[in-house]
């Protein structure tokens, strides 16, 4: 257990699974009091568990966010009973179809853009301004790295994340004066564990090729960075999308 984050309180969406639940785990053994928020109860309870069990603090806040502001709201209100206040949010909710251009209906973009980008817009209108007030508070947003490289899947999901990184920058601008710190994380090819049964094949290993990791990386290197972000060692970071993808966007090694 560390202290990097002690006295701090977060609200983590999407924090029953993968990176969002790496992020709740590394943010309560750094001392904050963790909301874990999604929409299955039972994968939600064991991290909860997980977390007291390690000497941490954290609670579950079921939420389906559809991105009405109806349901932001109301996770944020929640959150806020739970821990008193929210200091840190983290947007980390957000789906990833495998469709392209040409197979995307008009069902599925408002969908997607309903849970990945007016879900973290409204939950950031909702949290602000108490965090204002205040004069303190720290928003970490997901980004993704095929929001700047070409992918030929996942158009849909890429402007999405886009989107969320130029958001980043506007709140930045617009809340940085005010105390509010925003930020983002760009993750590139994370493996879980329902992808171990791919091995060396799955699609994500060879997309890692050619960078200097050489392949793909864990959700705890995300969580890693969240930490960072979230702490005052981030006191002087505003705007900024930190890329934590094995160097896929920005280093190209070549093999002579």
């Amino acid at each position: 257990m560390g202290n990097r984050l002690e006295g701090k309180t977060a609200l983590v969406t999407g924090s029953t699974s993968n990176i969002g639940r790496a992020i709740a785990f590394e943010f309560a053994s750094e001392g904050a009091h963790v909301v874990v928020s999604g929409r299955d109860k039972a994968r939600g309870e064991e991290v909860v568990s997980e977390i007291i069990q390690m000497g941490g603090k954290g609670d579950l806040v079921l939420a389906d966010l559809d991105g009405s502001v109806e349901a932001t709201s109301a996770l944020v209100a929640e959150a806020t009973r739970v821990l008193g206040q929210v200091d840190i949010l983290v947007n980390n909710a957000g789906v990833f179809p495998g469709s392209t251009t040409l197979t995307t209906d008009e069902a599925s973009f408002d969908q997607v853009y309903a849970i990945n980008v007016k879900t973290p817009y409204f939950l950031v209108a909702a949290v602000v301004p108490a965090m204002v007030e205040r004069g303190s508070g720290v928003i970490i947003n997901l980004g993704s790295w095929v929001a700047r490289i070409g992918i030929p899947v996942g158009s849909l999901y890429s402007s999405t994340k886009g989107a969320v990184e130029a958001l980043t920058r506007a709140w930045a601008s617009e809340f940085g004066p005010l105390g509010v710190r925003v930020n983002a994380i760009a993750p590139g090819v994370v493996r879980t564990p329902a992808d171990d049964g791919f091995g060396d094949r799955h699609p994500g290993e060879m997309m890692m090729r050619g960078t200097p990791a050489g392949g793909s990386g864990s959700p705890s290197a995300i969580a890693h960075a969240a930490v960072y972000l979230a702490s005052d060692e981030a006191s002087f970071v505003h705007g900024t999308v930190i890329d934590v993808d094995g160097g896929r966007v920005g280093v190209a090694v070549i093999s002579i």
